[in-house]
């Protein structure tokens, strides 16, 4: 999957750097080697529901769709959720549903699901994530409060999560939301 399809028209010619790119929003799109770490992590076999936090662009979000049967994903900005869904279309992902809403809630209505992948940080799992997953699933969640994150594979299990390993250190933007931290003065997805 080209990451060129995938960033605003003024950075393709960094779409190869391994590095995040600026997106509107003061948002960034995942740097490819991340993605690939947090992907990897999911241990995915072709036939999962995959929840995504965070779509930006969708260029994670085709990855998983290449991967799993069904992706869902989340994002809190209408406009970066209508660039990911063109991006997605003209790309022939036929797979995947990008909605807006409040991704530290998910997406109950279409729960539950095999794995969940969060693109923004916040200092532990949401709880309405953790309840999402069948039993068995996995979550990859960047742990922190946003600038320096430990990104880290979770799994659900008859008493909750629990922590299976830590993918790598990483610096994400903030998860916002009802179940993550709150909007700043004036900002609304």
């Amino acid at each position: 999957m080209p990451r060129a399809l995938f960033v605003p028209p003024d950075a393709v010619d960094r779409a190869y750097v391994d590095e995040p790119i600026r997106i509107p929003h003061e948002q960034v799109t995942t740097q490819p080697s991340l993605v690939a770490r947090m992907i990897a992590a999911l241990d995915l076999e072709g036939d999962e529901r995959v929840l995504e936090v965070g779509t930006g662009y969708g260029f994670q979000t085709a990855l998983l769709a290449a991967l799993a049967r069904e992706v869902w994903s989340i994002e809190r900005w209408a406009d970066l959720a209508e660039t990911a869904r063109a991006n997605l279309e003209s790309h022939g992902v036929p797979n995947a549903e990008v909605v807006v809403g409040d991704g530290s809630a998910g997406l109950p209505e279409h729960a539950p699901f095999d794995a969940i992948v969060v693109s923004a940080a916040y200092p532990s799992v949401p709880e309405p994530l953790a309840e999402q997953l069948v039993p068995g699933g996995r979550i990859v969640h960047p742990v922190g409060s946003g600038g320096h994150e430990e990104v880290v594979l979770f799994e659900r299990a008859s008493r909750g999560l629990v922590r299976r390993r830590s993918l790598t250190g990483a610096r994400f933007v903030r998860l916002h939301g009802r179940h993550g931290f709150a909007d700043p003065p004036g900002a609304s997805g």
